[in-house]
């Protein structure tokens, strides 16, 4: 029996596959946070080295938006100093794995998990501090509405206030590389506060270890979900906040690149695929 026929989505499919699920991080996740007694809204961040500030990004989301209970779920990705003791301190349910693995795979551990929990909307942030925790009901009302199945935040909407030229022209330019893809305006292609309905996750194939956002922004618009973005900020990293982690701006551009293509010559495929068979289903 195949995992379609069982029941399994796209997401499950795909965390199932990894190693990682094995680990004894994730049954211990789900010995102190029961499957099904979570809240409506999760806040999923990644974690990786971010023991000065993750505490006060936690501590920052709002545990009510939109009317609806919110609970934040920290994936710790192979950290070693103490940024699982602090989210969990600033009261954050905390999957804490002991080997890096990417920021890509950690987003997909923790949408699944929220998933396992009962989440019916998933909005991410990460630890770094570099985002308004504020601005989650401007993110999430638009979902929650029932007007859109996922919302980007913009800085370009917004406000940026980061100070290095070079990530700013990038995402200028890589924002009309998929607006032009997708046939429709997309301003920040890597923004990491956004949200989306578990059907999002549950449905797009997801893969990238690395450079998540891009591949979620073109396979969520091309799987025939609404997309729309809003006006966010986005702030210089704070005093004490560990440093980036993309490496060089020339080698995270061809690789923030090569993403983008392959995500869309993935997603034209299997729309390809989808059209044959519908076609050959009412033939």
């Amino acid at each position: 029996m195949t995992a379609a026929a069982e029941g399994v989505n796209a997401l499950e499919q795909e965390i199932l596959a990894r190693p990682v699920v094995e680990h004894a991080p994730v049954r211990e996740f789900f010995g102190v946070h029961a499957p099904g007694e979570g809240a409506p809204i999760a806040i999923v961040i990644p974690a990786y080295n971010e023991e000065p500030t993750v505490g006060e990004v936690v501590r920052g989301i709002p545990r009510e938006i939109a009317g609806l209970a919110v609970e934040v779920i920290v994936v710790v990705d192979g950290s070693d100093d103490r940024t699982a003791e602090e989210a969990r301190k600033a009261g954050a349910l905390v999957c804490n794995v002991p080997v890096n693995r990417g920021q890509g795979l950690i987003f997909m551990l923790g949408y699944w998990l929220a998933d396992k929990r009962g989440a019916k909307f998933i909005a991410t942030t990460d630890a770094d501090g570099q985002y308004d925790e504020t601005e989650f009901d401007r993110v999430l009302e638009p979902i929650v509405a029932g007007r859109a199945d996922f919302v980007n935040g913009s800085r370009r909407l917004g406000t940026e206030l980061t100070t290095d030229p070079i990530r700013h022209a990038g995402v200028i330019f890589f924002g009309l590389v998929i607006s032009t893809l997708l046939r429709q305006r997309i301003t920040d292609p890597a923004s990491g506060m956004r949200a989306f309905r578990i059907e999002v996750p549950r449905t797009v194939k997801l893969e990238q270890v690395q450079y998540q956002t891009s591949e979620l922004i073109i396979a969520t618009r091309m799987n025939g979900f609404r997309l729309m973005e809003v006006a966010t900020t986005m702030r210089d990293r704070p005093e004490g906040a560990t440093l980036t982690k993309k490496g060089p701006n020339l080698l995270y551009g061809m690789r923030f690149g090569r993403v983008i293509l392959l995500t869309f010559i993935r997603e034209r495929k299997a729309a390809r695929t989808r059209l044959r068979s519908e076609k050959t289903q009412n033939s």
